[in-house]
């Protein structure tokens, strides 16, 4: 990657570090909304914030317990939505909700259940073209995949999840003119950083992979 030039590099350094035991490790992680499809046929809409991708993989990073978890261990398919930054209020709007019932016990006392999450959040769903879950109409990117494997976490508490993405949609304003690019320019993903909310800040510089420069 280019690194930064010298006049960039901060001077306010600490000399040293400090240990510190942070109750979470959300070190700055885009924001994703996972549809997925329920038992009964409805559509389950869930806020996560553990999504990194290998290529055309997406790997997630799930409750156990939670609702998203319980349907694609089953119906694999599902959408990653990523929002924009604007679109933070409708993620915290669905933070507290679960589409599972009974709520489970690691959730009672802060979710509650609401089998209606597009409608709770004020997002639109919109039809797919891969898969049966539908994407999120305000959400600038979106990608239908299929789950390949999921397999608890070494500690039981997670489900990691493995899914081959099909198909990718995108908002035109942010794809390069004439290609089929992401404008790195143009798109800015909602980031997660220690439970609050950011959106990017001005360009550093790019990888010499990039083909974007």
């Amino acid at each position: 990657m280019n690194t930064a030039t010298p006049s960039s590099v901060p001077t306010d350094l600490s000399p040293g570090h400090v240990t510190v035991t942070p109750s979470i490790l959300y070190f700055g992680t885009p924001v994703v909304l996972l549809s997925t499809e329920n038992e009964n046929g409805s559509f389950n809409l869930a806020p996560m914030s553990s999504a990194w991708a290998l290529g055309h993989v997406i790997v997630l990073g799930l409750g156990a317990e939670g609702q998203t978890a319980h349907n694609l261990r089953s119906r694999r398919d599902l959408v990653v939505n990523l929002p924009g930054p604007a679109q933070w209020p409708a993620v915290e709007r669905l933070a507290p909700l679960t589409g599972r019932t009974p709520v489970p016990a690691s959730k009672r006392g802060s979710f509650r259940f609401e089998p209606d999450k597009f409608a709770a959040a004020g997002l639109r769903p919109q039809p797919s073209e891969r898969v049966r879950p539908p994407r999120v109409a305000e959400c600038p990117m979106q990608l239908e995949a299929r789950v390949a494997q999921a397999r608890p976490d070494s500690s039981g508490d997670f489900l990691i999840v493995e899914a081959q993405v099909l198909r990718v949609h995108a908002d035109p304003r942010i794809v390069v003119s004439g290609s089929q690019h992401i404008d790195p320019a143009a798109w800015s993903p909602l980031i997660y950083n220690f439970r609050h909310y950011y959106g990017l800040g001005p360009e550093l510089g790019h990888s010499f992979r990039s083909r974007t420069a």
